[in-house]
């Protein structure tokens, strides 16, 4: 029986590394490609869905019933979107599955489902209608839904070359924190459009006092604008829940929230769309109070 020998100096190959399931490590990567398309969308449906609305209030006021029902699944869309949005971000994350296409891709859709379709809707919906019998007010409120638009893509841009470069780009660029935003997120700003009218979806032309609540709607739409270009902290949320601790708190609050929007969507959405606008507001605000405090106490040269 022949045996052979090992010289000095050679070793036995290593077993053969087993085939990878490349399909698999290919479909982690389409995943949130999928949410961001329906994300793309929602986006797309609630502007179909504005136009529909704003074409019946042009026939006669018959249909303002038919236009509201326009007006409010344009809002869900929006709301949808957002769900969207959320979990395509996540799961990139959680797979480690992100790309810059991923990322350039999802700005696009953004810019789209809450820059785009906010816009018109609160145009369509609310103050293009209701203050058309205003002179020059119409044109004015073009341009804030246009300023609305731009502001929101200016948001989107900062927050990409942020993420590229941390770094700051120049003296008195904020820093990148992971813990939050700099500058209102546009998913919000479009959401809280979409929570005004989902509550109250009937176009406001034909509701009470329709001048003074078309010119709330206006001032409104502008302080969204400055809010998103602004260089306020909004929490980001973005650690929440990846901790094994938190885990099953997460989703126990999360099945609390869900049942409570399905119960009461309308009171719900607007209560939380305007609980994280003011949670940034008032954070600044107390920063500032104990920034003043800490100077005031300590002591002066003499």
């Amino acid at each position: 029986m022949n045996v052979t020998r090992l010289q000095p100096g050679r070793h036995l190959s290593p077993p053969p590394t087993p085939l990878r399931h490349k399909g698999l490590k290919k479909g982690v990567y389409v995943i949130p490609s999928l949410f961001t398309a329906m994300n793309f969308f929602g986006g797309f449906y609630s502007l179909m869905a504005t136009m529909s609305g704003f074409r019946l209030l042009g026939i006669d006021a018959s249909q303002v019933q038919q236009a509201t029902e326009r007006f409010d699944y344009a809002a869900i869309a929006i709301g949808l979107a957002f769900v969207c949005d959320t979990l395509d971000g996540r799961i990139a994350r959680m797979t480690r599955s992100t790309t810059e296409i991923g990322i350039q891709l999802d700005s696009l859709a953004d810019i789209v489902s809450f820059g785009l379709a906010p816009a018109v809707l609160a145009y369509a919906w609310g103050y293009g209608t209701a203050l058309q019998d205003w002179g020059n007010t119409r044109q004015l409120a073009w341009f804030l839904s246009f300023m609305f638009v731009i502001c929101g893509g200016f948001r989107l841009a900062r927050f990409n070359v942020q993420a590229i470069r941390p770094r700051p780009l120049a003296e008195g660029t904020p820093k990148v924190d992971k813990k939050s935003f700099v500058g209102l997120p546009i998913p919000v700003a479009g959401c809280l459009i979409a929570a005004i009218v989902h509550f109250a979806p009937t176009p406001i032309k034909y509701v009470p006092h329709h001048e003074l609540v078309g010119i709330s709607m206006m001032i409104l739409v502008a302080f969204l604008s400055v809010l998103m270009v602004s260089t306020l902290r909004f929490t980001s949320f973005k650690s929440v829940g990846t901790g094994r601790r938190q885990s099953a708190r997460i989703a126990i609050g999360m099945i609390a929230i869900t049942g409570l929007i399905y119960l009461y969507s309308q009171w719900v959405l607007l209560v939380l769309a305007i609980a994280y606008v003011a949670h940034g507001l008032l954070s600044r605000g107390l920063t500032s109070l104990s920034r003043r405090s800490d100077k005031s106490g300590e002591p002066q040269e003499t």
